[in-house]
């Protein structure tokens, strides 16, 4: 496992893959940036109607008071914004990643296993569905794993292994179904559980460097693509039960 790491790490900025990186860094800093204006403009808005709500129905305070307050509370939901920009990254790169993950596969298996059969190219439909839906599935745990980040740091570990479980099923399962049915790449991933989930734990901690998480989409799938094949390759030669 340590091998395929230091191969994902060492292939990261490959020639061939330098394209591939700028477009995957582009489309999710794009999408981070929508998100965060969104969430700024509803976060403003509230807290602007809230200050209103306020003054008319407390009083107390002059207008330039109850305004000053939604500016502070404007200030500190862009805060939010930006942690939870940071928070949502796996989620973010999980669904960038699933426009890309032929694009780094075919690089590295034609690179690293020029004699195996190339795997087959997955249809965007169902590259995008996965990406989707383990997104989702993200933004779900860290949901239920927020509240206990205020006890001891329990959420951020909560966190680092969703992260480990969430990306390293969602990205193997995209490099063996080149090989497999969508079932069949499941199965292989739930026989080799403990594999991928330590691998998984490479990308959580590669996802939770600033800066560096851009390329994560980039970094997993290269990475499981080694897992895969090493995986297929030890149960190969493997004595028969």
């Amino acid at each position: 496992m340590f091998t395929a790491v230091s191969n994902a790490l060492a292939e990261l900025f490959l020639p061939p893959l330098r394209r591939v990186l700028v477009k995957s860094v582009a489309l999710a800093l794009v999408l981070i940036v929508i998100f965060g204006i969104g969430l700024q403009h509803v976060l403003s808005a509230l807290a602007e109607d809230g200050a209103h709500w306020a003054e008319q129905t407390i009083g107390y305070a002059s207008h330039s008071a109850w305004s000053a307050l939604a500016f502070v509370l404007s200030v500190l939901g862009g805060l939010g914004v930006i942690t939870g920009a940071v928070f949502l990254m796996p989620a973010v790169t999980a669904f960038v990643g699933s426009f890309f993950v032929d694009d780094v596969a075919d690089v590295i298996e034609r690179r690293d296993y020029p004699h195996d059969p190339p795997g087959k190219v997955l249809p965007l439909p169902v590259a995008l569905g996965e990406g989707l839906k383990f997104a989702a599935l993200t933004i779900v745990v860290y949901l239920c794993a927020l509240p206990f980040v205020l006890f001891a740091g329990a959420g951020l570990v909560i966190m680092l292994f969703a992260n480990a479980y969430l990306l390293g099923r969602e990205y193997f399962e995209l490099a063996a179904m080149r090989f497999h049915t969508p079932h069949e790449a499941k199965r292989i991933r739930k026989r080799n559980a403990v594999a991928v989930f330590v691998a998984g734990l490479a990308i959580a901690v590669f996802v939770s460097v600033p800066v560096l998480n851009l390329a994560t989409p980039i970094f997993a799938m290269t990475l499981m693509v080694h897992m895969h094949k090493r995986l297929g390759r030890a149960r190969a030669v493997s004595p028969p039960r």
